[in-house]
């Protein structure tokens, strides 16, 4: 199956910018836009289920992110957690 990956970025920067709450808004908006412009097609996917995960999930993962084993997290999970905005 064939990706219109400019359609998939809009999809992506449009719900990480509009989550529900402004601090989540600023926060996986700035995530997705440090990293979206260098992923491949099965890594847009990914962060595409990502930014459609609720608030309450999000938050969860990352407390959560120490206790999980590091070869069952993907990329993305992993960029997010280390990630720190500017």
């Amino acid at each position: 199956m064939k990706i219109n990956k400019d359609d998939i970025k809009k999809r992506i920067i449009y719900r990480a910018s509009y989550r529900g709450t402004k601090e989540m808004d600023v926060l996986i908006s700035s995530f997705v836009k440090s990293i979206i412009n260098n992923l491949t097609n099965e890594e847009l996917l990914e962060l595409e289920k990502f930014v459609n995960l609720s608030d309450e999930d999000l938050i969860k993962l990352n407390k959560n992110f120490r206790n999980v084993k590091d070869e069952n997290l993907s990329k993305i999970y992993k960029d997010f957690y280390n990630f720190s905005p500017h």
